[in-house]
């Protein structure tokens, strides 16, 4: 599986300064690779709300969560390079 067969989910929420920091990691990675990315709102979606509050920002990659709180940019590229 190449880098872009991957694809990576940022769940975070308006106002969070951690969510910007793992942004900036994830814009940086995806670019560099040339991996496809979203962000989502948890705050648009209960289940989202419910199952990540607590945990934001969250990464994952291909569906399964990766990171949460502090992306490890390293560790996200080691995943996406598998």
């Amino acid at each position: 599986m190449s880098p872009q067969d991957h694809r990576i989910t940022l769940l975070g929420k308006p106002g969070c300064h951690l969510c910007d920091d793992a942004r900036a990691v994830v814009e940086r990675v995806t670019r560099d690779l040339g991996v496809e990315w979203e962000e989502r709102d948890i705050t648009v979606s209960p289940e989202d709300l419910a199952e990540y509050g607590e945990m934001i920002p969250v990464v994952l990659v291909d569906g399964v969560q990766h990171d949460y709180w502090r992306v490890n940019e390293t560790r996200l590229r080691a995943a996406l390079q598998v």
